[in-house]
């Protein structure tokens, strides 16, 4: 059988924002986190704020990419599961 869905949480978006915006490395992060680096390379879009820090990087921010989650899902609506 396949892995689990799990989304990530705002413990870990906040670790995220707090290893990106000090230059650590999508697969640093993704060690600290305990999700794949591909995840990581999909969840930085999410927060992404259009501020840049003084080297030119896109500033994250884990309170944006959870507004933005909560708004996809609100979006998506509820699934039925056909047991």
């Amino acid at each position: 059988m396949g892995r689990k869905l799990r989304y990530l949480g705002q413990s870990e978006r906040a670790e995220i924002e707090r290893l990106h915006n000090g230059d650590a490395l999508a697969a640093v992060i993704a060690g600290k986190v305990g999700s794949h680096v591909a995840t990581i390379y999909r969840e930085l879009p999410n927060g992404y704020t259009g501020a840049v820090d003084e080297y030119g990087r896109r500033v994250y921010s884990a309170e944006s990419a959870q507004r933005t989650f909560e708004r996809n899902i609100k979006r998506r609506g509820e699934r039925v599961r056909a047991d």
